[in-house]
């Protein structure tokens, strides 16, 4: 049987990451355009440095048959994916993986399946509808590909993804959960999300879920939330922090919150009361059964985050990224309002 090949877009990432090995294992060719510099030892992986432009995909598609194409790029404005990029991904493979979010879903259907109502029609807040700039587009491009006439898609709906390239606690990242776990500095969390249900997986599991929809055809015209059902609070996510990084935490008010332990940009309030404050319990069964994985194939969320932590270990190169000067602004502002 001749060997399929799989293109991922934007694909070193979090999620392209671990899916690239999954499809390794599973005997696939990978190709994977990628920003960075990278060296691949697999004679089956191979990397493109290169920013993804039309003219470079048009290159690879008249080099290569793709038998699915997972593109990981976020496309914020709708219009240029559905004039600039949709067709020609369609048209030049069997299938096209697209990469939506949980976060599309409102908190209105508990627990949250594939066909729970989406903030695009249920939200009243016209300045949110206009300016958010995640969840909404991906709706948006969704509904590109469902009038596209097409057949040979499938969407995908993450949930949060953590990994050595990210970690996640409500809001905060890696720069606040490894930095100021380091240097034994207490974090602050927002109470109001504190017994809500964390939409957080493993990177990992996120990966080989993705990996088996590939090649997929039962995953044709089918959209998909990337979970394993297992399900945790943000207040037991943050203990899993704490026993395993000793670091601290106060729960506090939401403005609080906002005003000192974020930018307290829109998005900000947007990622909190539109997404993380949800109870995220999800209905996780459509993609089991697609990709015939059970519980056994996963590690669990603190499993997950002991793997990623093990992995950062030996490498101050990855810690040092995290040290962005928005990270810094941010941790700075927590200083001060710890040393009130």
């Amino acid at each position: 049987m001749e060997q399929k090949r799989v293109l991922l877009i934007a694909g070193a990432g979090t999620l392209g990451g671990y899916t690239g090995l999954e499809l390794l294992n599973m005997g696939y060719h990978v190709d994977c355009i990628a920003l960075e510099d990278l060296v691949s030892y697999n004679k089956n992986y191979t990397y493109i440095k290169a920013s993804v432009t039309n003219e470079l995909l048009q290159d690879l598609f008249s080099k290569h048959h793709y038998d699915c194409i997972v593109d990981f790029i976020h496309y914020p404005d709708p219009e240029f994916y559905r004039n600039e990029r949709m067709k020609l991904l369609l048209d030049n493979t069997d299938q096209l993986i697209f990469l939506s979010s949980y976060r599309v879903y409102a908190d209105e259907q508990h627990p949250v399946t594939e066909s729970a109502p989406q903030l695009l029609y249920t939200n009243r807040d016209e300045y949110f509808l206009a300016n958010e700039d995640y969840a909404i587009p991906k709706s948006h491009n969704e509904n590109s590909l469902r009038a596209s006439g097409y057949k040979n898609w499938t969407i995908i709906r993450p949930l949060i993804s953590f990994s050595h390239y990210r970690f996640d606690l409500i809001t905060q990242g890696a720069a606040s959960l490894i930095l100021r776990a380091r240097d034994h500095k207490k974090t602050l969390l927002p109470e109001c999300c504190r017994d809500r249900a964390a939409g957080v997986l493993w990177a990992g599991n996120s990966g080989k879920l993705i990996a088996h929809l590939c090649c997929n055809e039962k995953a044709l015209g089918e959209d998909y939330t990337i979970g394993t059902g297992e399900t945790h609070t943000w207040g037991e996510v943050a203990e899993y922090y704490t026993e395993l990084t000793g670091m601290e935490f106060e729960w506090v008010d939401i403005d609080t919150y906002l005003e000192n332990a974020t930018a307290n940009h829109y998005m900000n309030r947007c990622i909190l009361m539109y997404d993380r404050v949800y109870d995220r319990d999800v209905d996780c069964s459509k993609v089991l059964k697609a990709t015939g994985l059970t519980a056994a194939d996963f590690l669990t969320v603190k499993e997950g985050i002991t793997y990623e932590l093990n992995y950062i270990l030996d490498r101050p190169d990855l810690v040092a990224r995290f040290n962005t000067e928005e990270a810094q602004m941010v941790n700075a502002k927590m200083d001060r309002y710890f040393e009130k």
